[in-house]
């Protein structure tokens, strides 16, 4: 099996899939950095899967359609109501798309963010967007 990925926003040998997907990808890091959260939601399947990088399971909380992640957007939104991300960088392969970032805010408890991270998109063939899978890194334990 042969994996050509589409590195640095780069429109190169892309499928016409795949510079939709791109596309997607970039819309929905924009309406985050907007806080839109049925916006975000018009870009989502009714069943998506949304894998948080914070949780009791190794995968993180796991949300399960979009009535789960408008509540989860909500609460993120009002508790930290300057939340917004800088893209570093986008890439796709085929049904599957990385995005690159640094986010940033101050929770309204006072505990600041800023916290490299990364979202793992797939997509369905028409371009909704059925899973999400967030990580990132910040202060902790070393």
């Amino acid at each position: 099996m042969v994996v050509v990925s589409k590195f640095r926003n780069q429109n190169t040998n892309m499928t016409e899939n795949e510079k939709r997907n791109l596309l997607i990808i970039r819309e929905v890091c924009r309406l985050f950095n907007q806080h839109d959260i049925e916006a975000i939601l018009s870009k989502f399947v009714e069943d998506a899967l949304w894998l948080t990088s914070r949780g009791n399971t190794p995968e993180g909380s796991r949300l399960t359609g979009k009535e789960e992640i408008r509540k989860m957007l909500h609460k993120r939104f009002t508790s930290i109501p300057d939340m917004s991300w800088k893209i570093h960088d986008h890439w796709v392969s085929g049904d599957r798309g990385c995005s690159e970032w640094t986010v940033t805010g101050n929770e309204l408890n006072g505990n600041q963010l800023n916290w490299l991270g990364c979202d793992l998109w797939s997509l369905r063939k028409d371009g909704m967007i059925t899973r999400k899978d967030t990580y990132w890194k910040y202060a902790g334990y070393n």
